[in-house]
């Protein structure tokens, strides 16, 4: 699994840097991995489909300020399945933006289905004589970014970690997830600018600690919307890594192409469960030459959430220019800073991942959002009525079976041909011996006229043509 990621991974790098252009006749292994359509890493050939960036479907409210140390401010949320439960940290104001003593402090909230959350009185904090509450840290770094530590050599007081941001930037060691405590009083990163949230975790795939935060980048054009006034550039993200949680590399910004530059607030950077070689990103653009709402004080700028991926982890595709949430019709969603992606995917059902937005910052009504896709919702291969198709590079697979996220209208199909690096049919995978397949299905399996096995095609580089019409392809995957 590690050798196959490092190999995708260096593979992306060079094709990313131009080093191997006109390469696209090397077969890529995916091996059982599910594939995605977040970038055009394997796709050799569209015709008549585009890829299709989906927005989430904003649901209910499920943080929102209800005690006195909320009052002001709930946000930087980050949550993750833990055992049998959901977990979630997240920021709390308890007086408002600009007010001294601002007091910014972390909260706890845990749910069995990631839609109701209660927020237990711990009795670790005090909190206007009280221990009566819900909170777990307040020294004077703040923003925490917690993360269960995966890594098998991690000792058990060290289980979860976390960044906090007091300036520079601290490491916090805990038990527990509950009780924390510096592991140092030395910071461990002191490169600034580290504002907002600054994002931490054990990489399972490349066997590191990895971080993203807050940098400055002044190189290339400035996107629509943006002007130059942060520090002599935009906001941005840079990527460390680190052996041990305490010694991290030199912080690296990371790479989008030729894509314009746009002011990165936060980063939300998370590996996506069901599909681990992709990193995800969902990154808070300020638009910093916008003008807010009317009578908004604090501060020039509007702001939206955009979607990024990447397989190596410092190149990130930025296909996708448009936003990935929008403000709404919510007027309070019109100004700067307003909207934060919280950083966490949740399967809440087998049909449903359940995201996070914090919204309306700095007003009474601020809260955070439940948004929710079908499970590999981000992007599709889309088909209208007309039939189109696509065609992937070559691939080697390992398995018995393919199997189809996708999505058709009553009239609407798809049809797969396995064919070799010549482009040729493969004998009993044409497309006339595949009958169509239609319907809403997350894994539904590709049938020829001889069955599903493809069994004998394994080790052997072939390719993947795909005809669809009115249809939604949003995910492939190879297995027994």
């Amino acid at each position: 699994m590690r050798f196959r990621s490092v190999v995708c991974s260096l593979i992306c790098l060079l094709l990313t840097s131009g080093l191997l252009r006109g390469s696209d006749d090397a077969a890529v292994d995916i091996g059982s991995e599910r594939q995605l359509f977040v970038d055009q890493y394997l796709i050799q050939k569209m015709a008549g489909v585009r890829q299709l960036l989906h927005h989430p479907t904003p649901r209910e409210i499920v943080i929102k300020p209800e005690h006195p140390w909320e009052k002001h401010g709930v946000s930087y949320m980050v949550t993750f399945r833990d055992g049998d439960r959901f977990r979630a940290w997240y920021r709390v104001d308890a007086a408002p933006f600009g007010k001294a003593p601002r007091r910014a402090m972390t909260a706890y909230a845990e749910s069995d289905d990631g839609i109701h959350w209660h927020k237990p009185n711990l009795h670790i904090i005090e909190y206007n004589g009280s221990t009566a509450n819900n909170l777990v840290w307040d020294g004077a770094a703040a923003n925490m970014a917690p993360f269960r530590d995966d890594n098998p050599a991690c000792p058990p007081n060290e289980r979860y970690k976390a960044f906090v941001r007091g300036g520079d930037i601290f490491a916090l060691v805990s038990p527990d997830g509950l009780r924390w405590e510096l592991a140092s009083e030395t910071p461990i990163l002191t490169d600034r600018p580290f504002d907002s949230h600054n994002i931490a975790f054990w990489d399972d795939v490349t066997e590191q600690y990895v971080a993203y935060t807050r940098g400055v980048r002044k190189d290339g054009p400035v996107g629509q919307g943006m002007r130059d006034r942060f520090k002599g550039g935009v906001r941005w993200v840079r990527r460390t890594t680190s052996p041990d949680f305490r010694n991290w590399s030199k912080l690296q910004p990371i790479q989008t192409g030729t894509a314009p530059r746009e002011e990165f607030y936060t980063n939300a950077t998370i590996r996506y469960a069901r599909a681990p070689q992709y990193l995800l990103m969902f990154p808070s653009r300020f638009a910093s030459a916008r003008k807010p709402q009317p009578q908004w004080e604090f501060g020039a700028g509007v702001n939206d959430i955009v979607f990024l991926s990447s397989r190596d982890g410092l190149n990130f595709d930025r296909t996708f220019l448009k936003a990935f949430i929008r403000p709404g019709l919510d007027q309070g969603n019109w100004h700067e800073r307003s909207l934060y992606m919280e950083r966490g995917i949740l399967q809440t059902s087998p049909s449903e991942l359940s995201l996070y937005c914090m919204q309306n910052w700095r007003l009474p009504s601020v809260h955070i959002r439940r948004y929710t896709l079908r499970p590999d919702g981000f992007v599709s291969i889309q088909a209208d009525y007309k039939p189109g198709e696509l065609i992937t590079r070559p691939i080697v697979f390992s398995g018995e079976s393919l199997s189809l996220n996708y999505s058709t209208s009553a009239v609407g199909w798809l049809r797969v041909e396995i064919q070799d690096v010549d482009g040729q049919p493969i004998e009993g995978f044409a497309l006339e011996d595949c009958p169509e397949m239609y319907g809403d299905k997350l894994a539904a399996p590709v049938r020829w006229q001889a069955g599903t096995n493809v069994s004998r095609l394994v080790d052997r580089a072939v390719r993947l043509r795909i005809v669809m019409s009115d249809c939604d392809l949003y995910a492939f995957r190879f297995g027994e």
